[in-house]
């Protein structure tokens, strides 16, 4: 399976006082990733609450930062979802520097982040769509 990948720009509100990416805001960059990911596929997170009355919520998270990224860096974030179970997957993510060449282009960021869908109302695990293959 091949992964899904996104670009995010780093905007100033993204770094800290010396221009370096806060390592907080690397975790929005991989909710950004999932949730395009999810409408890639036609489905809106909001739709999905609304008619089937489930959402996801983060379990964990396994983040190692390689290197950092900084003001005004292209980066590429990507993912790729493994089943777990059914009420679980793990979304495999990476963030990389942008670059010419696919050899050229720095990983900074190695996550494994795993989500359980729940029933929105009483966020009690329910079993996974097939929107998640």
């Amino acid at each position: 399976m091949s992964a899904f990948r996104i670009p995010v720009r780093v905007y100033w509100e993204d770094t800290d006082a010396g221009g370096v990416v806060y390592y907080a805001n690397y975790l929005r960059f991989l909710e950004r990733c999932r949730s395009d990911w999810l409408r890639s596929k036609g489905i809106s997170q909001q739709t999905l609450a609304a008619t089937r009355g489930v959402q996801f919520m983060v379990l964990a998270v396994n983040i190692e930062y390689k290197a950092a990224a900084r003001l005004d860096d292209l980066l590429e974030v990507s993912c790729e979802v493994e089943p777990e179970g059914r009420t679980t997957a793990i979304f495999h993510q990476q963030i990389r520097r942008e670059a010419g060449s696919a050899e050229e282009r720095e990983l900074l960021v190695d996550a494994r982040v795993r989500v359980v869908c729940v029933d929105a109302k009483t966020l009690r695990p329910q079993r996974m769509g097939e929107y998640i293959q």
